[in-house]
């Protein structure tokens, strides 16, 4: 299927590895030129030149921004340019007991998960609506729906992505600018992988092992395994299509039918 991207802008933020990696290299598979992202000048590099190596026929890009500093991202936002697609991936996650979570940590979470749309939005949005077509998508969570007791804090910043993003699709009304939200489920990422791993280093298992027994705590996981990050960019690449016009302000499920008990 031809998802018609060829000669198509795209950025996609915290893009230098695992969904956001997944997601770029797809775009570029499609045609479009993608500019990637990340907090360090030396995975970026490696990034664009991989999708240089793959995909040659477009002039791939990089920009280094840490989400967590403002300026930084107003630096890079004064230099973007326009663009045709916009991901929202970059975000943080991790585990914590909601009494031990600090009030800076709150703010850390914040800034990166959700202030990032934010300000990147701010930047595409007016430049798609005067052009009249563009693509914003956030790279959410089921867990912005069905938060999770171990992780408010994430489960929180996602919540408030998913309203964010329903926010901004109303703005769009009666063009063919979209904005969509993707609902993830557990997803065998970079950073997913080498908490996996350490953990089977500290137990002496197999890593498939550890796998099998973290996704088989989640019963309501249909799939009964991880997600690929490719499964991820493959409903993203579509999303960000023209093909995909009459979906706006949604919130689609990639999550291997891990809300199936969810109301």
């Amino acid at each position: 299927m031809d998802l018609q991207l060829r000669g198509k802008t795209a950025f996609v933020s915290g893009s230098t590895q695992g969904i956001g990696f997944a997601v770029a290299s797809t775009l570029a598979g499609e045609g479009a030129r993608v500019i990637v992202n990340g907090r360090h000048q030396a995975s970026v590099d490696a990034a664009v030149a991989d999708l240089r190596r793959a995909h040659p026929e477009a002039a791939h890009a990089g920009f280094v921004a840490d989400f967590a500093e403002a300026a930084t991202v107003e630096r890079l936002i004064a230099e973007l340019g326009d663009v045709d697609i916009l991901v929202n991936n970059v975000g943080l996650f991790g585990l914590a007991e909601f009494e031990s979570i600090t009030d800076d940590e709150w703010l850390r979470y914040l800034e990166v998960n959700l202030m990032s749309g934010v300000r990147l939005s701010r930047h595409a949005l007016p430049g798609m609506l005067e052009r009249g077509w563009g693509r914003i998508l956030f790279v959410g969570s089921e867990s912005g729906v069905n938060v999770p007791a171990d992780m408010i804090h994430y489960g929180v910043t996602k919540a408030a992505m998913i309203a964010l993003s329903n926010g901004l699709a109303k703005r769009t009304r009666g063009t063919a600018v979209t904005v969509n939200t993707i609902l993830g489920g557990p997803t065998y990422s970079h950073g997913v992988a080498a908490t996996i791993e350490s953990i089977a280093a500290a137990q002496s298992a197999p890593v498939d092992a550890v796998k099998a027994s973290i996704i088989g705590q989640n019963h309501t996981t249909l799939l009964e395994r991880f997600i690929k990050p490719e499964e991820i960019a493959s409903l993203a690449a579509y999303l960000a299509s023209p093909l995909a016009s009459a979906t706006n302000g949604a919130a689609v499920r990639v999550d291997g039918g891990v809300l199936t008990g969810v109301l």
